[in-house]
């Protein structure tokens, strides 16, 4: 890992990868990070609606992590294999199993859920693992294929 810190959540180490970011964060640093982000992914080379949904989700599971757990949160970005990968993790005490499972949009009334849901929605993928020492949640987003130059 990047830093060295014992408080860091678990996370497992990409393999073959670029580590754009790796950091930990409190309330007062969401609104820099997400610019952060914002600014990674565009130079990863999203663009448009998709570099703004993904930044969104982003934005939502940092908030969730200060939120929900613990009051602060670790945020890794890399990208690997054509895609741009954000891991947001925190030491709070677990995600409900009920809120887990959903998958499709939460009823209007509902107080909780509606975070991961937007993730999910917002990411091509959203891989969540949860128990008494934390949460780590994992978005992934599909990268543009480059054009080839002209022969």
């Amino acid at each position: 890992m990047t830093n060295v810190d014992p408080d860091l959540p678990r996370t497992a180490t990409p393999p073959e990868s670029c580590l754009l970011i790796a950091v930990t964060f409190d309330q007062g640093e969401v609104t820099r990070l997400r610019h952060s982000a914002a600014a990674c992914a565009h130079a990863a080379g999203l663009r448009g609606q998709r570099l703004n949904d993904f930044v969104l989700a982003v934005n939502e599971l940092t908030t969730n992590a200060v939120r929900h757990g613990g009051g602060r949160g670790s945020l890794r970005m890399w990208q690997q294999a054509g895609s741009l990968v954000c891991e947001v993790s925190d030491h709070g005490d677990g995600v409900s199993s009920r809120l887990l499972g959903v998958h499709h949009r939460p009823a209007p009334e509902s107080v909780g859920g509606w975070g991961l849901w937007l993730a999910r929605e917002l990411s091509d993928t959203m891989d969540v693992a949860s128990d008494r020492a934390g949460t780590v949640v994992r978005i992934t987003t599909l990268l543009p294929i480059p054009h080839a130059a002209p022969d």
